[in-house]
């Protein structure tokens, strides 16, 4: 059976190797694992299992990146002792300053083509511009792979995306990946990995790739992999010279060579389950927001609207790279920002912000009145300075602008590519750096039909039969991780469970604490848990006592998360359906909609006097659960090893 690039990947990296179609189970062996500052969390799961050394210090990778300009005692406590288990475990680190850990792994060479390269950290699609299959794995994952090298993963559908014509000038990879994301704003690639081809792709340069590649992640996929090419090609020999000049070399010229003159590629007459396409040429800088990735508007309509900004950011692992400098610089060479805005920046890298500052593109931004920050992740993610204050409307050169991410949840937060953000910062309002006449996306879509799983499953011994709950309704799509668990509390190690239950959906709804009681089931919309990999935003919805959470489709990180922690997620679009057409009336946040039995033997759950059918859980899944998570189940098997 014909395979695609994605599955050809797995499969190599099947434990054993093995040919693997989506769909499938797998138990996977990853080139490497990459943590940053929820190492220290990783750690403290590592040795709750039981485990000692490393499987393979050379598979994991720790890159110190989020909370870099914390330098409270706790904090530079935390980083000190991530970086003496490192030493102790032979464990690659960077420290803070070095750069954001994505940046830092396709920078000194980890990310080679044909290599499966995983991350606790949501943007590891990232890693898909170097031809190479990049996923994000939640901590549990990252933690059974140090004690054993291994994890599991499920296949996922696989959609093909076609580029097509020529880029307009002044439009970027972030303008491409905002277009997608808006374009194709229905779900179409929502858990699947994307595979890129098409004649377009030739003029993207890399770092235009990995701002495509890293915005799939708000795009829905799971991965985002660029075919190896002629544009691969050059800069991996000049990445190849860069790390033997440097005495690191990770692969060298005559490995670069070997990957060229047999690149792996998708069969001619692969499967996928969808297939978009995207003329390039009618693409123009568009403007994603405020407050949701996927609700785009092309530059010309909203500049006209002249919607002031006091704040904006040239920084984060989507647009930090010296090419997004570059575009900044040349906006604002010569001129100042508006006096009402502060324009922050900072490199993703330490070595691209020398190189910046080599060439002079530093000095002609400091020149403009920008604010340098250290290289790190920051005010993307909420932590640091510079983020949004109430009334405050921000605009970002960053890959999620989820209320209250940045800031304040009464601050309002728009993504554009770095040209447009330095264009706003000077004219204090969103505004081009170039006339652009508004065109009409031209897209296609063609879809392959896939037969939904249904009916009954077998149940291992200790799995329930069914359980009863009172059912909270939380009439929204795309409830991100943001707003189930706060970012500003995701870093902190010291929250006790009870301070977690507190927490949970305080973002989404404040009066979410003083609703649910112990035993209650969430119902939830579309991509319910889209966002981050934090697994705090399933944990704290078991410790505050939640059955399970049903949605009509799920981030498959967050039912990751869920089942490594022993948390129940069902899809069940049917009874969605049904509670919004009986709740279309009310405009609350969460709403108490009645009593539901689920049979998990059936794979059915009645509400009142209507019965729906849900997917099934699988053996897997309910192996984990019964075991009380996955670091029970490694567990086992080290103690069985030993």
């Amino acid at each position: 059976m014909p395979q695609t690039l994605v599955e050809k990947i797995a499969s190599a990296h099947a434990v054993p190797p093995a040919p693997m179609h989506a769909g499938t189970f797998l138990r996977i062996r990853p080139k490497h694992v990459m943590t940053h500052d929820n190492t220290s969390a990783v750690m403290g799961k590592f040795k709750s299992i039981g485990a000692a050394r490393m499987h393979d210090p050379k598979q994991p990778v720790f890159a110190i990146d989020h909370d870099i300009q914390n330098h409270s005692p706790e904090n530079l406590g935390k980083y000190a002792k991530i970086e003496a288990f490192a030493a102790e475990q032979g464990v690659d680190f960077y420290k803070p300053g070095t750069g954001i850990s994505h940046q830092v792994m396709i920078e000194r060479g980890y990310v080679t083509p044909g290599s499966m390269v995983v991350g606790s950290d949501s943007h590891s699609n990232i890693y898909g511009a170097v031809a190479a299959l990049g996923t994000p794995v939640v901590r549990t994952d990252a933690a059974s792979i140090w004690a054993t090298g291994e994890t599991w993963w499920q296949i996922p559908p696989i959609a093909q995306v076609t580029l097509t014509g020529q880029l307009q000038s002044g439009v970027t990879g972030k303008d491409v990946i905002i277009a997608l994301c808006g374009a194709f704003s229905h779900d179409e690639v929502l858990n699947h990995a994307v595979e890129f081809a098409g004649d377009g792709l030739a003029q993207l340069s890399m770092d235009q790739r990995m701002s495509i590649a890293n915005m799939t992640t708000e795009w829905g996929a799971l991965a985002g992999v660029f075919p190896f090419d002629a544009v691969l090609h050059a800069w991996l020999r000049e990445r190849a010279a860069w790390l033997a000049e440097r005495g690191t070399p990770r692969y060298t010229a005559e490995d670069v060579q070997r990957w060229a003159s047999s690149p792996l590629r998708a069969d001619d007459d692969a499967i996928y389950t969808v297939e978009l396409e995207l003329d390039l040429a009618s693409v123009i800088p568009h403007v994603s927001g405020p407050d949701h990735v996927k609700v785009m508007r092309s530059l010309p309509e909203i500049e006209a609207e002249q919607i002031a900004v006091q704040k904006a950011y040239l920084l984060s692992c989507v647009n930090g790279r010296l090419e997004d400098l570059h575009e900044a610089a040349k906006v604002v060479d010569g001129r100042h920002i508006a006096g009402s805005v502060q324009f922050y920046v900072a490199a993703a890298s330490e070595t691209i912000q020398q190189q910046a500052e080599a060439d002079g593109t530093w000095q002609t931004l400091e020149a403009a009145g920008a604010i340098f920050l250290p290289p790190g992740c920051g005010t993307c993610i909420g932590l640091g300075a510079g983020t949004l204050e109430p009334g405050e409307v921000g605009i970002s050169a960053t890959n999620r602008n989820f209320k209250g991410r940045m800031g304040s949840r009464d601050a309002k937060a728009y993504l554009a590519s770095p040209a447009v953000v330095a264009a706003s910062a000077l004219a204090g309002h969103i505004a081009s750096p170039a006339a652009y006449e508004p065109c009409v996306l031209r897209t296609r879509i063609e879809r392959t039909p896939v037969t939904p799983r249904r009916g009954g499953v077998g149940l291992i011994e200790g799995f329930p039969a069914s359980i009863t709950g009172r059912v909270l309704w939380l009439p929204v799509d795309n409830l991100n991780t943001d707003g189930i668990y706060s970012g500003a509390m995701t870093y902190r190690d010291d929250v006790t469970p009870d301070e977690m239950a507190e927490a949970a959906m305080e973002n989404y709804d404040p009066a979410f604490t003083g609703i649910a009681k112990s035993g209650d089931i969430i119902v939830s919309g579309l991509n319910f848990g889209t966002g981050s990999s934090r697994e705090q935003a399933a944990t704290c919805l078991k410790v505050r006592g939640i059955a399970c959470v049903i949605a009509a489709s799920f981030s498959q990180t967050y039912v990751r998360n869920a089942i490594n922690n022993g948390f129940i997620c069902l899809n069940c679009p049917d009874l969605v359906a049904a509670l919004r057409n009986l709740h279309r009336g009310s405009d609350a946040a969460t709403i108490e909609a009645g009593e539901l039995m689920i049979d998990f033997g059936q794979a059915e759950a009645t509400l009142g006097s209507e019965t729906f059918a849900f997917t099934p859980l699988g053996k897997v899944p309910q192996e984990i659960i019964v075991a009380g998570g996955a670091e029970n189940v490694v567990a086992e098997r080290l103690a069985a090893t030993s």
